[in-house]
């Protein structure tokens, strides 16, 4: 028996299951980009909103690409399993927050309308870094990327998020509604702005009235977002349906920890989040910068160096005391001095967890999952740090080490001989690059970082970057990752 509304029943006490009429809920939000992350994330807080008696937030999901999520979830009436791992044991719930699943170039018009429904307040994201078509050296449009020449030559057909969202606005604008809030959940440096950003410009190449309007009338608050989700395996789905006794045919994965922190600008109302764990603020920088730099920074870092050292997993990768001996050390020496955050925040706790985050042996989080798009993710994560400390004049090395790590990864080699398979948007480029200058790190670091969407121009001409990212890089090809985290490591130790 498949996991739908008919057999909730059926369930084992054991495992949870919404309290309230689903019926009487209306959508409020709609979701583009429902994957993993959303329904580990999003989709819970709302569902505990909705099990408070907020019956106007329900949320339609959209997929802009694939139709895996909404064919695995149609026949379960849009219920899936929340798994909960940690070292003792595993919680089940069924979330019932999500009500519609769209794939939007299957029925572009359907996706439009519910957008465009006077009881929509809100359309959140999470398309990942590439999906806001943005150049991530400066945070702009790229107005050359090829979804946004679509997009502005057919507007009313839209393929990006910031087209949907464009014609969506056009069209309650032209019906006489006022716009929806669109917040971001992306890793994006100032998500907030940046969004805004790329929305007004995108609104003014289409029409600058309806530029002029989208500038003054919609909101983009800034937040923070912070779940460690894995893929989905089909041991996970084996596992999690035995457990319920009824097939879930897309259950989610995920660890105790969640964090949600959000700028308060809700102009067209949002439910109350507060009450749901979320932090309601007035500046989420200081947050972001917190997260990206410490969690995302040192997550990447652990993905490209331990995946060229053979670990399949961040847990198998952190139980080698030499790694959870330098990233510790990264956050403690090289990250946290670019961090100003309030007064009472606690970072040695905060890092402190996160190590354990990272070494919670119930979560199978792929290293290679964590690499993939590293061209969007490189300038958030590591590069606006090593930023900061070259204006200080302080050292990179461990940073350093970090982006070596990238750059041989993306040279589509492992340290057995066998390809490594890079999933980015620069993907062709990047093989081109390395092909051309070979596994020698004097041809290949210069070459990688002669990509300014990447690297901007200014690190490129700075040899506080350039030589120890080229130092670590060398040592990477002549001594394998492992070596060269056990250098950096004794060296640590020794300090």
């Amino acid at each position: 028996m498949r996991l739908s509304a008919a057999t909730l029943a059926n369930l084992p006490e054991s495992v949870l299951r919404p309290t309230y009429d689903r019926s009487a809920a209306e959508i409020g939000i709609v979701h583009l980009g429902v994957g993993a992350f959303h329904r580990a994330h999003q989709a819970v807080v709302i569902e505990d909103c909705l099990a408070r008696g907020e019956k106007g937030w329900a949320i339609a999901g959209a997929s802009l690409r694939s139709a895996d999520t909404r064919d695995a979830l149609a026949a379960q009436d849009n219920l899936y399993t929340l798994a909960v791992r940690s070292a003792a044991g595993e919680q089940l719930r069924i979330i019932g927050a999500l009500h519609e699943c769209h794939v939007a170039p299957e029925k572009p018009a359907a996706l439009l309308a519910r957008m465009a429904a006077p009881a929509t307040r809100i359309v959140s994201l999470t398309v990942t870094e590439k999906g806001y078509c943005h150049d991530p050296a400066t945070g702009t449009l790229n107005e050359v990327h090829p979804d946004i020449l679509h997009d502005l030559a057919h507007p009313d057909a839209p393929r990006s998020a910031i087209g949907y969202l464009a014609k969506a606005l056009r069209l309650r604008r032209a019906a006489g509604l006022s716009p929806f809030t669109v917040l971001c959940c992306d890793n994006l440096p100032a998500n907030g702005r940046t969004v805004k950003r790329v929305i007004d410009r995108f609104a003014q190449l289409l029409d600058k009235d309806f530029g002029q309007w989208v500038a003054g009338e919609v909101a983009c608050p800034a937040s923070m977002v912070d779940r460690i989700v894995p893929a989905t395996t089909d041991e996970d789905r084996a596992r999690i349906s035995a457990a319920l006794g009824l097939e879930d045919r897309w259950p989610v994965v995920t660890e105790p920890f969640l964090q949600w922190v959000v700028e308060d600008v809700f102009p067209a109302g949002r439910p109350d989040l507060a009450l749901s764990g979320v932090e309601m603020v007035r500046d989420v920088t200081p947050f972001e910068h917190m997260k990206l730099r410490l969690l995302n920074g040192a997550h990447s870092t652990i993905a490209y160096l331990g995946y060229l050292a053979g670990h399949e997993t961040v847990a198998e990768t952190m139980a080698d005391p030499a790694f959870a001996t330098m990233i510790r050390a990264m956050m403690d020496e090289e990250i946290t001095p670019t961090l100003a955050m309030p007064a009472g925040t606690d970072l040695d706790g905060y890092k402190g967890a996160l190590i354990e985050r990272f070494r919670n042996p119930a979560l199978r989080h792929r290293t290679w999952q964590i690499a993939m798009d590293g061209s969007q993710k490189l300038p958030q994560r590591l590069l606006g740090t090593i930023r900061d400390r070259l204006k200080t004049g302080a050292p990179v090395d461990r940073l350093a080490l970090g982006v070596a790590g990238w750059m041989r990864y993306v040279s589509g080699t492992d340290e057995k001989g066998a390809p490594i398979d890079v999933r980015d948007p620069l993907a062709a480029r990047l093989a081109g690059v390395a092909a051309a200058a070979g596994p020698v790190a004097d041809r290949l670091a210069p070459a990688l970082f002669g990509i300014p969407e990447i690297f901007g121009t200014d690190l490129s001409a700075d040899p506080r970057f350039t030589k120890p990212v080229t130092t670590a890089l060398t040592a990477l090809f002549r001594d394998g990752a492992a070596k060269a985290v056990a250098s950096m490591a004794k060296q640590d130790q020794a300090g």
